[in-house]
């Protein structure tokens, strides 16, 4: 892909349409991951996100924003999602949903979180949070912009990392909180840490929780980061 061939993504509203889960699987017991062949599919940035819609016999529906983990170049849409404890979609996807299903989606939709694939940028992500830097990642392999994007990643431990071997790869700092490596006493990180990583930086990308995207803001600040260069997207449970 070029810059180019990018300058259309996005250029009109999304419409509904389905998707066909391809493969499902559980990357641990409380995720599990879609990958779909969306019809009509449209071309997506690194950043943006789908809703997916449930609807039940008596026409009721429910639906919920999940960030895409592919990259524009994969013939497939990714979707990493979190089983909530009564959520009402995302239980249905782990529990009930099964491969050749055909779901409703809207997407790509998001602008603000979207990176550009040309802007030296930062990602700080935690837990699922980590979904839509796998993205960034994912894409800047694919044009060879590697030396654009880094990634902090925090999560409490491996078991609750998503995506560890593919983020270790990708040069990423990972930060556990509540695990030793060889490299890093147990804690979150520092302004000695992410200090450094921003150096060239343009944009910062904060993806997580909402108390952990307070503590991104406040760190990513106090590394010297100005407060407009940073994008928070945080999710949690729906009421």
């Amino acid at each position: 892909m070029t810059d180019e061939s990018f300058a259309s993504v996005g250029a009109g509203a999304t419409a509904w349409t389905t998707g066909r889960i391809i493969t499902k699987d559980f990357p641990a017991p409380h995720l599990v991951r879609l990958r779909m062949h969306v019809e009509d599919r449209q071309r997506h940035w690194p950043g943006q996100h789908y809703l997916i819609r449930l609807r039940a016999p008596d026409d009721y529906t429910a639906q919920r924003s999940y960030s895409l983990a592919s990259d524009d170049s994969d013939p497939l849409v990714e979707f990493l999602v979190e089983r909530l404890p009564d959520g009402e979609v995302s239980e249905f996807l782990a529990d009930v949903a099964e491969v050749g299903d055909v779901l409703e989606l809207r997407g790509p939709i998001g602008r603000w979180f979207r990176w550009d694939t040309s802007t030296p940028a930062l990602c700080l992500v935690g837990g699922t949070g980590i979904v839509p830097a796998v993205s960034m990642i994912r894409a800047a392999r694919q044009l060879g912009r590697s030396d654009l994007l880094r990634v902090v990643a925090v999560a409490r431990g491996p078991e609750e990392l998503p995506y560890a071997d593919e983020l270790a790869r990708a040069r990423a700092t990972i930060a556990y909180t509540r695990h030793a490596t060889a490299d890093r006493a147990p804690g979150p990180p520092t302004p000695d840490e992410v200090a450094p990583l921003l150096a060239g930086a343009e944009v910062a990308y904060v993806c997580g929780a909402a108390r952990f995207a307070e503590f991104a803001e406040d760190l990513l600040i106090a590394s010297g980061l100005s407060p407009e260069a940073i994008r928070v997207e945080r999710f949690g449970v729906t009421g």
